[in-house]
């Protein structure tokens, strides 16, 4: 539950700063690369070519998310 709640302060904190015009879209750009970082999201494709495995077999092992309609592999283990 403390990650839940945790997770909604920090939204909450993004969206004030950023409608106060205390964070831009560089400031954004950069906590997106941030999580993107601390994920090690790829492409589906782009895992796949790395790892040598085929795009339906990436689909099947790893998590995948969606963002911004762009499937993307979650590799943080």
């Amino acid at each position: 539950m403390e990650t839940i709640e945790n997770t909604k302060k920090t939204l909450n904190f993004i969206a004030r700063k950023f409608e106060t015009d205390q964070l831009n879209n560089d400031s954004l750009v950069q906590i997106i690369e941030l999580g993107f970082s601390y994920l090690n999201l790829m492409t589906i494709s782009d895992y796949a070519k790395k790892h040598g495995l085929s795009y339906n077999g990436v689909k099947k092992c790893r998590e995948i998310v969606v963002i911004g309609n762009v499937k993307f592999v979650i590799d943080n283990d």
